[in-house]
């Protein structure tokens, strides 16, 4: 929006300019009348060449410049309105050195353009032209204001650098704060609780008594609560670290089929780019799909396919446990949590008993564009 304004500013600057030399130009009497085309031509060409001068600042300099000589060389006795616009654009651009040379070389060109003119001046007279036709002093004030907004600018965004700085190091006290208050409050907890499966797994084997699933379900979720907890501790610590997303998903599945769970893992499509954004909530949504199958279904199969397609990636997990088609799921905490990230993408999500008993999570994630 801002690039569209500044672009309508310059073509209004760019044709008053034009509209004022070609006034100019056509006040004065000139002394061969068959060249007025041409001068005309060039007066609105040095004034329209202005609307490229934020995006081509140099090649603008040098349009208005070669105008200004050739229109003078005819004849026409009109100020170089163009080329002080074009030096203040350049110059706030940055191309300073490159302005004063050719600044310079078009004080040395104007008075010999006056000389070659048809009006036959004397030099002093034709130095006299050439200077009213370009000022030193207002060459040195269209400079000035344009190294005065150049300088204006660069401390703007050296404020705006600041700030974002000032931003990142908050976001990272924040993170390791964070860090430090789940390391506290969780670490222990889990560590306990990994333990004491372990130790009873051990003692059962010991025994030689057959060791319960639930039991090598509550130890393998307690190492992978430890591993995710260690692995979210780190990314907290260092935003670097990349968390999980579509390329551990096999690894989910092989884990759960480890406590039991006939899983099955489908992926079908060509793998497009996935903004990370979706990468994780892919990954979220099946591990919590398959956790509350583990937990809540009683089910003894579930699939998991995903579908790549151009501009969206679709997952769907299917369980044959205890859900009914007259059974309303309770949106537990893991389901809302979900629908709270797929939202967030803009995506959708659908998650139900199947008309031939169990359960789907379905969701759509796009993934053109990452909100």
């Amino acid at each position: 929006m801002r690039t569209g304004r500044a672009g309508v500013r310059d073509g209004v600057i760019a044709l008053c300019v034009a509209a004022t030399t070609l006034i100019a130009g056509r006040s004065e009497n000139h002394a061969v009348p068959d060249l007025d085309l041409l001068g005309h031509l060039l007066l609105a060409a040095a004034g329209l060449a202005l609307v490229a001068r934020r995006r081509a600042p140099v090649t603008v300099l040098a349009v208005t410049g070669v105008c200004a000589v050739g229109y003078q060389a005819i004849g026409f006795d009109v100020p170089a309105v163009a080329f002080l616009f074009a030096v203040y654009a350049a110059v706030r651009a940055g191309h300073r050195l490159i302005t004063v040379a050719v600044s310079v070389a078009m004080l040395a060109a104007l008075p010999l353009a006056a000389l070659a003119s048809p009006h036959d001046w004397p030099v002093a007279e034709a130095f006299a032209q050439a200077r009213g036709a370009l000022e030193v002093a207002w060459l040195i004030a269209a400079g000035a204001a344009g190294e005065a907004l150049r300088q204006a600018e660069r401390r703007a965004d050296e404020a705006e650098r600041t700030r974002e700085e000032t931003a990142r190091r908050r976001a990272d006290e924040e993170r390791l704060h964070i860090a430090r208050e789940l390391h506290d409050s969780l670490t222990h907890q889990i560590s306990v609780i990994k333990v004491q499966a372990e130790a009873a797994v051990h003692v059962a084997r010991k025994r030689g008594e057959p060791v319960p699933d639930a039991l090598l379900a509550i130890r393998e979720a307690g190492r992978e609560a430890s591993r995710e907890l260690r692995a979210t501790l780190e990314a907290l610590r260092d935003d670097r670290t990349p968390p999980h997303g579509l390329d551990h998903v096999p690894e989910l599945v092989e884990r759960v089929r480890a406590t039991g769970l006939d899983a099955t893992l489908t992926i079908a499509g060509q793998r497009p780019e996935v903004p990370a954004a979706v990468d994780r909530t892919a990954y979220r949504i099946v591990q919590e799909s398959l956790t509350n199958i583990a937990r809540h279904a009683s089910a003894a199969t579930a699939s998991v396919r995903i579908d790549y397609g151009p501009d969206a990636l679709a997952i769907r997990v299917d369980d044959d446990g205890t859900g009914t088609p007259d059974a309303a799921p309770v949106p537990g905490v893991g389901l809302l949590g979900m629908r709270e990230r797929v939202a967030a993408l803009g995506g959708r999500l659908r998650a139900e008993p199947r008309g031939e008993g169990g359960f789907t999570v379905q969701a759509e994630l796009p993934v053109g564009r990452t909100p």
